[in-house]
């Protein structure tokens, strides 16, 4: 079976992802398949970085605001949409290009793993929580080392919310996680993919640009969505998105203006460190620089040559 050719586009925020995706489209006639786990939620539009008409430029853009806010939405459920969509823009005669910076999104999809329905036991992660709670995650760490002490070796100690899902998925489904990522990864993926990564050389110009883009998000009302968020009815899954939660403090008088959107930047630049960690793990990702460009026409150009060099039939 001829594998579907995927162009994505990754990498850090503020590096202009949305842009290239969009010039990529119109030459090579694509859709744009989001790949942003906050991007996802209906209403919230600007510290989401949402692209607007504009930006979109008249291109089809697939998976962005179509949750409410309250909805739980899993890695698993956007690799089964984010497929169905590719499916759908190929079988138009269209380059999927997927776009986006929530880098498990993507390897899972590109990586085509397949999810074991696992349910889920509210009681079991209450008791659980309360055991780390009552005596650290040591506890946790040796009963998953009882029945898969690979994940109970991978999984940081620290990372408590992981380590109860571990345990809660062999509990529930009899199988471990171990076995359950063994099995994710049978079926090797339909997709040709050609990984685009947009990056800055000098870290100093990608927070520069991360400055530029909340100053931005400011003047277009960020302030105003973000206290919609803060009175949303809990639990909701934005009050915990970058460029939100850090205005809570100054809703509840803890802090001035300046220093919540001096957070938002502080945490927007720890997010972007993450993203690159996260993205330079791929050995097949094709980096643009950025700050290697005089302007954006010329990296344009570089990338269409990537997606040229792949010989696809478009």
């Amino acid at each position: 079976m001829e594998k579907i050719p995927v162009a994505a586009v990754v990498g850090p925020t503020a590096t202009g992802k949305t842009r290239l995706a969009a010039a990529v489209s119109l030459r090579f006639g694509g859709e744009v398949v989001s790949a942003d786990s906050m991007q996802i939620y209906r209403g919230l539009d600007i510290g989401t970085a949402k692209p607007g008409a504009e930006e979109r430029r008249g291109v089809p853009h697939h998976l962005i605001g179509f949750l409410d806010p309250s909805e739980p939405f899993s890695v698993a459920d956007y690799v089964d949409r984010a497929s169905r969509c590719i499916r759908e823009i190929r079988a138009r005669g269209k380059l999927p290009v997927v776009a986006g910076g929530t880098g498990l999104y993507v390897r899972s999809l590109l990586s085509n793993v397949r999810f074991v329905p696992q349910g889920r036991d509210d009681a079991l992660r209450a008791r659980l929580r309360k055991k780390a709670e009552a005596g650290g995650p040591g506890p946790l760490v040796e009963e998953l080392r009882s029945f898969d002490p690979e994940s109970a070796e991978r999984i940081h100690p620290n990372n408590v919310g992981r380590l109860i899902r571990a345990i809660e998925i062999y509990r529930v489904s009899g199988v471990t996680m171990t076995e359950q990522k063994k099995r994710s990864k049978e079926i090797p993926p339909p997709y040709d993919a050609l990984v685009i990564g947009l990056a800055y050389r000098d870290r100093a110009g990608l927070y520069e640009a991360i400055g530029r883009r909340v100053d931005g998000m400011m003047r277009a009302g960020l302030l105003e969505e973000a206290e919609r968020v803060y009175r949303m009815p809990s639990p909701s899954t934005a009050a915990q998105a970058i460029g939100y939660k850090e205005f809570f403090p100054y809703f509840r008088g803890e802090c001035s203006l300046e220093d919540a959107v001096e957070s938002v930047k502080r945490e927007s630049r720890r997010y972007a460190k993450r993203q690159l960690t996260w993205f330079r793990r791929g050995e097949t990702v094709r980096w643009l620089f950025v700050d290697d460009f005089p302007d954006f026409p010329a990296l344009f150009f570089r990338a269409c040559e990537f997606i040229q060099g792949k010989g696809w039939k478009l």
